[in-house]
């Protein structure tokens, strides 16, 4: 294959392993030989050479939220453009599984994404000395990380719940540990305290249909709005509300805090905050891939999450009084 492509085999080696060593001319000359013979690098002699194996492990904690497809898709294209094979498992929102499955890919894997990872700061902060590491919304003090900005975009969908009148909002928080989760409640709760309003919050509950349709006969009689903490809830709640014969948005406005395909097509269209999950998953391979070759960069990158006003929310009804047709 060197021969093919007129170079060494030293050079053909590295512009196969290590392409940030040789001309841009030069690999792409050494990868069409390869192309063209049907060479494949084998990942064992890379591995022995390099001391790397090509491989990201990524860990999500649940495959049945469909929320986390984007992020895996960015994830995975980024990981191609590298070079890279992406190893998943997914860790049920368990702290002593998810440093189980981190050990059992820390053997195989050049570095580390955890996704929401609900392990302790310390237990994060030595797997990075161990590992390259790379947190998906979670902050760890100056570990590098990628974060979604929910909190920002959940008080973008306050102030618009503010602005048309609401005083007493519900937020139906998600599972217990959650960092996010964590942050978000914090940050409602002071912002509603500034506009002289009031944040009542249910849970810790696990992100399902089942625990939005529970929230919906517990929310407190003065509440005239809600923001739920996921999709799942937010569609349980659509539908426990609508049972107990509570209209949206007329008795109740509903807003969420991830934007599945599936809100845009209820009755009435949920409003919801657009997260850039492709993008997120992507950047966080950047990130590692940085960290593995030397860049050693810690450094939190947040992507915004931007509301998307639907007909779900609309000013409280005044007691005694019909709503007036919009």
């Amino acid at each position: 294959m060197a021969r093919a492509a007129g170079v060494s085999k030293a050079t053909a080696s590295r512009a196969l392993q290590r392409p940030d060593m040789v001309a841009e001319a030069t690999r792409l000359r050494v990868r069409e030989a390869a192309d063209r013979l049907g060479f494949q690098p084998n990942a064992a002699a890379r591995a022995l050479t390099t001391g790397r194996t090509g491989l990201i492990g990524l860990i999500v904690p649940t495959l049945a939220n469909p929320f986390f497809a984007p992020l895996v898709i960015g994830a995975q294209q980024a990981a191609e453009e590298t070079e890279s094979h992406l190893l998943i498992a997914v860790s049920e929102y368990d702290a002593e599984r998810e440093a189980a499955l981190a050990d059992r890919l820390s053997e195989q894997a050049d570095g580390l994404i955890m996704v929401t990872p609900v392990g302790t700061d310390a237990a994060l902060r030595e797997r990075f000395r161990r590992r390259p590491l790379v947190l998906v919304d979670r902050q760890v003090g100056r570990l590098p990380a990628v974060v979604a900005d929910t909190v920002g975009g959940l008080t973008a969908l306050l102030d618009h719940l503010l602005t048309q009148g609401h005083r007493d909002i519900a937020y139906v928080s998600g599972p217990a540990g959650s960092w996010s989760d964590e942050q978000r409640r914090a940050a409602l709760t002071a912002r509603a305290s500034d506009a002289g309003a009031r944040i009542h919050v249910l849970g810790p509950l696990p992100p399902t249909f089942d625990a939005g349709i529970e929230a919906s006969g517990a929310l407190p009689g003065a509440v005239t709005a809600v923001l739920a903490y996921n999709s799942y809830l937010t569609l349980g709640l659509l539908h426990g509300l609508h049972v107990a014969g509570r209209r949206v948005p007329d008795d109740i406005s509903l807003a969420a805090a991830d934007d599945l395909s599936t809100l845009g097509a209820t009755t009435p269209p949920v409003t919801a905050l657009d997260v850039p999950l492709h993008e997120v998953g992507a950047l966080a391979v950047t990130r590692l891939h940085d960290l593995v070759t030397g860049q050693r960069r810690t450094v939190t990158s947040r992507l915004p999450a931007a509301p998307v006003l639907r007909a779900s929310t609309a000013p409280p009804r005044s007691p005694g009084l019909p709503r007036v047709q919009r």
